[in-house]
């Protein structure tokens, strides 16, 4: 059994690799290929615990249990990340452990990766404007994720601290090349937007029916738990939704809450992101649609994502 830390995870596993994984798991999933992925959340004083566990066949057999803790507070009370954690990857046929990797880098990039492989299938094909609601890492992780599936000229960057929004446009329009604008008003923004994607850990929506054009992809992000919540449920009743996985999502996150409201059902849900990749069902059906992908994350996702870097691991003699 090998320990990968987040230094060794961040030199082996790139945004790109991680997104052809992820894609890779959602294809398996949709075409009835891969175990129901189990998820317990447990509360915490200042935070939680996610337990989130799958399988999948990906040449080796590999079973995958990612405990994570989410605090929110913790950059302004200890100056410790929000979310810590660590993978137990597992060979699925013998048992035996094979790796504990740190989760932090792999949890970013595989849920970014998760947005990428939804926009590649779900947003327009001449979608370039990009709104970005939450500049922290996850935020930055977003960003790079869908400039990787699209061809983006103009990015708005949204937080309520200036100073995170500032920083933000500033590293990302160097690092990519292109125009990063600083907007307060989220609406504004999205309504100038043919892409949306929110991060944060709001509990009330900050998203509204009115504040999306027709045509525009949304991902719904940092509602990954029954309390969190970022899209007013009036958006998702006028929308298309695709989810990662259902069971999850109408337990927790943005579908949750309009089930709740009452004007969503379980039935009303389009397709899981899985059949719309595998091609058993279409996720987009015209351009002036609006299509909306509740993210809630899926072990499936952290399954593939640390099976990569396992074997880059080993190919590389890393430990």
């Amino acid at each position: 059994m090998i320990f990968l830390d987040a230094s060794i995870v961040r030199d082996l596993l790139s945004i790109e690799t991680c997104i052809a994984a992820v894609e890779h798991a959602f294809r398996l999933h949709g075409e009835g290929k891969a175990p129901q992925p189990g998820v317990l959340g447990v509360h915490a004083p200042h935070g939680t615990f996610h337990i989130k566990a799958g399988t999948l066949e990906l040449g080796r057999h590999y079973f995958a249990a990612k405990t994570n803790a989410n605090f929110p507070g913790n950059i302004e009370r200890y100056g410790l990340p929000t979310i810590q954690g660590v993978i137990a990857l597992f060979d699925a046929d013998r048992g035996t452990p094979l790796a504990i990797i740190d989760s932090r880098e792999i949890t970013s990039l595989r849920t970014g990766a998760a947005t990428a492989v939804a926009a590649k299938y779900l947003a327009r094909a001449d979608a370039s404007v990009v709104t970005i609601c939450g500049c922290g890492v996850q935020g930055r992780t977003q960003l790079l994720a869908v400039a990787s599936v699209r061809t983006l000229n103009r990015v708005y960057a949204v937080d309520r601290n200036a100073e995170n929004a500032t920083r933000f446009a500033r590293e990302m329009s160097n690092e990519l090349g292109i125009q990063v604008i600083v907007e307060p008003d989220l609406a504004v923004a999205a309504r100038a937007s043919d892409i949306c994607v929110t991060c944060t850990p709001s509990r009330t929506p900050i998203l509204g029916a009115g504040d999306v054009n027709p045509g525009a992809f949304v991902a719904g992000v940092g509602a990954d738990n029954a309390d969190k919540q970022e899209l007013d449920p009036a958006l998702l009743a006028r929308s298309a939704v695709v989810v990662d996985i259902l069971d999850q999502a109408v337990t927790s996150g943005d579908l949750h809450h309009a089930i709740a409201a009452g004007v969503m059902t379980r039935e009303a849900v389009r397709a899981e992101l899985g059949a719309v990749v595998a091609g058993k069902t279409r996720g987009r059906l015209h351009d002036d649609e609006i299509v909306i992908f509740d993210s809630t994350g899926t072990a499936l996702q952290d399954v593939a994502a640390a099976a990569a870097v396992y074997e880059r691991a080993l190919a590389e003699g890393r430990s």
